[in-house]
């Protein structure tokens, strides 16, 4: 009989933890704010995994998803929350007393639409990740690639490619470099494009424009063809047969009827046929993709 697998959101502010049937449905779910401390951290995850345990009475696997990486040479997180400097996947498995598979939460995203989402059939998926930062995963045969130091897909800190002088030099990025994909794609930036410095929210910009908003209708143009360039670069280094979006921006029409055709330009002789589609799952693909980071067979053992 097959057994379910329990998947963790992991995120500043919240952490979801949800089992999945065989068949990928929700059997449980559920989510507690994130606490302050690391230990308080660990055993809210224990805490969620065992109340799904009691409800579903079997031992099931688990995966986590989080906005970090594991340095392979210390072992321990990178990231922006209580997990920082921790080996957390040791200490979760050592509480959990089992195995814990973890993964970037972009990769949990990419593996859960790839598997039986917008790009499942497909064999390479390359997810985007379009919100307040810009990220990435890579999935080949429903399994993600993670690579030597954890940074597979990590699009969004690649240098913005095709760059000409109105590009040029580039906005400092949060991670040091200039002129990062993420300062220019992300929500944060079609933002300030449209309402200048220090604005946030891009949400109104496709109203604007269907109202006739002459500016909004330029900024959208100008994000169109910036993603074009950059999901072009993604075509020409690993050919996917599908390119699922998500984040904020990715429900925006402008990707589905300007970025394909843009995209042509910059592709190699024109040649490349991703298909961009929109994701399946939305919120929910990040907890959905933890769980599958033990696909079935790995799962019963």
């Amino acid at each position: 009989m097959r057994r379910p697998r329990i998947g963790v959101d992991f995120g500043a502010s919240k952490i979801e933890v949800a089992a999945l049937s065989p068949d990928s449905s929700f059997l449980f779910r559920e989510r507690v704010p994130t606490p302050h401390s690391y230990d308080e951290t660990i055993a809210a995850v224990v805490g969620l995994v065992k109340k799904a345990e009691e409800m579903l009475g079997v031992k099931a696997s688990v995966g986590v998803g989080f906005p970090g990486r594991i340095d392979p040479a210390t072992g321990f997180v990178q990231d922006q929350t209580a997990l920082n400097g921790h080996p957390f996947d040791r200490d979760l498995a050592q509480a959990l007393e089992r195995e814990v598979r973890l993964a970037n939460d972009a990769v949990c995203f990419a593996v859960s639409e790839a598997t039986d989402g917008a790009g499942a059939g497909a064999r390479v998926v390359f997810g985007a990740i379009f919100g307040s930062g810009v990220g990435g995963g890579v999935v080949v045969d429903q399994r993600p690639i993670i690579g030597a130091n954890g940074l597979a897909g990590e699009w969004g800190h690649n240098p913005f490619p095709f760059s000409d002088a109105r590009d040029l030099p580039g906005k400092r990025c949060w991670c040091g470099q200039f002129g990062c994909n993420e300062t220019v794609l992300s929500g944060t930036a079609l933002a300030e494009d449209y309402f200048g410095p220090g604005a946030r929210d891009a949400s109104s910009l496709p109203a604007l424009a269907q109202a006739g908003d002459a500016r909004a209708k330029a900024a959208l143009q100008r994000h169109a063809e910036r993603a074009a360039r950059a999901l072009a670069q993604v075509v020409n280094l690993i050919d996917p047969d599908v390119i699922v979006l998500g984040g904020g921006l990715s429900n925006m029409e402008h990707f589905y009827t300007e970025v394909p055709r843009l995209m042509q330009k910059w592709q190699f002789r024109g040649l490349g046929r991703a298909e961009l589609r929109r994701a399946n799952y939305g919120d929910s693909s990040g907890v959905r993709g933890a769980a599958w980071l033990w696909p079935l067979e790995a799962a019963d053992r």
